[in-house]
């Protein structure tokens, strides 16, 4: 299976200026195990939500952009080459530019994902 077969991931904005979003509805309407949507864009910036119920993403970089997590549910585990970050409800992380990571979950866990509008979600390596 292709890596990127596991995941839902919605690259295209959900919400216009000026609309409410509803994000607890949101994460307690998803039943997938690994959800992404993009909420809006602000600027040259993607707010993305993260729904994790189950397992881990692969292993990758984004050669260009900086990524920002913050944890709204449950705990994040974000694996890197040296060690391992828990984030738990209202931690958040700023992942630079070029630094190979994993994020995975123990637990349901809901995310706010911050990172430039050229950010490819699964990657520049898979």
């Amino acid at each position: 299976m292709n890596e990127n077969q596991k995941y839902t991931i919605h690259m295209e904005p959900n919400f216009g200026f000026l609309k409410p979003i509803d994000v607890p509805h949101i994460i307690n309407e998803c039943k997938e195990k690994w959800y992404n949507q993009t909420l809006c864009k602000v600027n040259s910036s993607l707010v993305r939500l993260g729904v994790f119920n189950e397992g881990e993403f692969h292993w990758h970089k984004h050669d260009k952009e900086d990524e920002f997590f913050f944890v709204l549910k449950g705990e994040l585990y974000i694996e890197l080459e040296s060690e391992t970050v828990v984030l738990k409800k209202h931690n958040g992380i700023t992942i630079p530019k070029g630094v190979l990571h994993r994020p995975f979950v123990k637990e349901p866990t809901a995310v706010l994902m911050v990172e430039g509008d050229s950010v490819t979600p699964t990657g520049d390596i898979n």
